[in-house]
């Protein structure tokens, strides 16, 4: 009976042996399988930067920046006429066409109230003419250097008023304090001690709303009486201007010579 119980006690003493070596053994494994684990997210995480990498290697080259050929007079446009012909615009390829055999004559003046006109997508039929010269003969910076854009997002650059206002440094002060006052932010510029050379922070975060919009931006995201200090600095100062607008409110277009209503198909 007493070697029974020795066996009994021989064996209970290996099994919590095996049990303390499994145990040891078993934490160590938990460690390493976390650091698999989280090795696995990081490098699938950082696997993104080469699957971008990739897909902007993969995008079209843009057309020529400048077409020796095709250059444009140096006061073109002279008319503002522009003409579209059985247009058709797709985002992307394989997709469904956005806009689908547009044809509009506007004239020189009209305000319409459409993003092919810089050829930040290329048409895939049709044309538009400005002015008698087929814009998709043109360089890039033959056409986009002389029009006028107004992003939906405000886009201020760190840097300063003047900077931001006369990128190209084309302008002398006074005509720079002129374009201030005409967007009624002349006060708000001449109360800061620096006047044309304060500071604005990147994406204008140490301005107001109201004065990014006054700068840079469109009418989308303003209230009234923003809104219609906009309105009205257009019909003062671009009377004589081909103004095209994507107009989300009514009284934007209450002035305009044509309204063109998208119908989707």
């Amino acid at each position: 009976m007493k070697v029974i119980k020795d066996e009994e006690r021989k064996k209970l003493v290996k099994n919590h042996k095996n049990v303390g070596l499994s145990l040891s053994y078993g934490l160590s494994l938990n460690g390493l399988l976390f650091w698999a684990v989280y090795m696995s997210c990081f490098i699938e995480n950082k696997m993104m930067s080469v699957e971008r990498i990739k897909q902007f290697t993969n995008i079209s080259f843009e057309p020529a920046w400048n077409m020796k050929d095709h250059l444009p007079p140096s006061n073109w446009p002279v008319e503002d006429n522009v003409d579209i012909k059985d247009l058709q615009v797709r985002y992307r390829p394989n997709t469904p066409l956005v806009l689908k055999g547009i044809t509009l004559s506007i004239s020189g003046g009209e305000k319409v109230g459409v993003v092919v006109f810089f050829r930040l997508v290329e048409p895939l039929g049709g044309k538009i003419i400005i002015d008698g010269i087929v814009i998709s003969a043109l360089g890039l910076h033959d056409l986009r250097s002389r029009f006028g854009i107004i992003p939906q997002e405000p886009v201020l650059f760190e840097g300063t008023v003047r900077s931001n206002i006369d990128p190209i440094e084309q302008y002398i002060d006074e005509e720079i304090r002129k374009s201030l006052e005409r967007c009624q932010l002349k006060e708000v510029v001449a109360a800061k001690p620096e006047k044309l050379d304060s500071l604005v922070a990147d994406n204008g975060e140490n301005w107001s709303v109201g004065a990014e919009t006054f700068m840079d931006e469109a009418t989308a995201s303003v209230d009234s009486q923003t809104n219609g200090v906009i309105q009205k600095i257009i019909r003062q100062d671009f009377a004589a201007c081909t103004i095209i607008s994507i107009a989300l409110r009514t009284p934007t277009v209450m002035d305009f010579d044509k309204v063109l209503v998208g119908v989707r198909t």
